[in-house]
């Protein structure tokens, strides 16, 4: 039986970005054997025009009637995919961070029985992330927090701090999602979370973009993610 695959893609504040993504996926012929679903989070600017510009029989938009926060509209989108009945899920975010030609090696990878995650190390060949001018503020951090994670769960990851991910959702709806932050801790949270319940995650080498934006919450994040390493721990 062929496996459905959903490539899941959460927006805010996007705008044409949403459009470069999808500039990007018409060059990809394996899109066309996949399902899209796009996720905007109450965008306060013009991304949701950008959406009801896209049109394709594959693809479904839904737009939150609220702000669900970061980590509550990856689980929203889960939680679509798991009732759906799709077996693998990737998430895509919405201001093109993580370019989408990573999908097929990562749904590739989950076919592997023990993977239950597959994701994106920027860090695995540190030069690109400097290549994708990654700020050096977030290149240090992201070496120390990721090494004192390795230590305290003796994993040897090398980026804890990635977005782009792939779930096996047979083993992710195993995990309870309503004890896992709402916000941008999502994602180390699920790390956590995935690890606690003895399944594999797999990295793979990715080359990043960063643009002249500003990130108003990394000291929070940084903040959240030690106290979680060790209440988690």
């Amino acid at each position: 039986m062929k496996k459905k695959k959903l490539v899941f893609i959460i927006t805010y504040k996007a705008s044409e970005k949403i459009q470069d993504i999808f500039n990007k996926i018409s060059k990809l012929k394996e899109f066309k054997n996949y399902d899209i679903y796009i996720s905007d989070d109450n965008s306060p600017d013009d991304t949701v025009s950008y959406l009801k510009n896209i049109k394709s029989k594959n693809i479904k938009i839904s737009l939150n009637k609220k702000n669900l926060g970061y980590g509550g509209n990856i689980k929203k989108c889960i939680r679509y995919a798991i009732k759906k009945k799709y077996s693998q899920a990737v998430m895509i975010h919405g201001d093109d961070q993580y370019h989408v030609k990573y999908v097929k090696k990562m749904f590739k990878i989950l076919d592997n029985k023990d993977t239950a995650a597959v994701t994106g190390s920027r860090m695995k060949i540190r030069k690109n992330a400097l290549k994708g001018k990654m700020p050096i503020y977030k290149f240090i951090g992201n070496l120390v927090l990721t090494t004192m994670f390795n230590l305290i769960f003796k994993t040897s990851f090398t980026d804890c701090h990635t977005g782009l991910w792939a779930y096996k959702l047979k083993k992710i709806k195993e995990i309870n999602l309503n004890e896992i932050d709402s916000g941008y801790n999502f994602d180390s949270q699920m790390r956590i979370k995935i690890l606690s319940q003895k399944f594999e995650i797999k990295e793979i080498p990715i080359q990043t973009f960063y643009r002249d934006e500003h990130s108003s919450y990394h000291v929070n994040y940084s903040k959240n993610f030690f106290k979680e390493l060790f209440i988690y721990r």
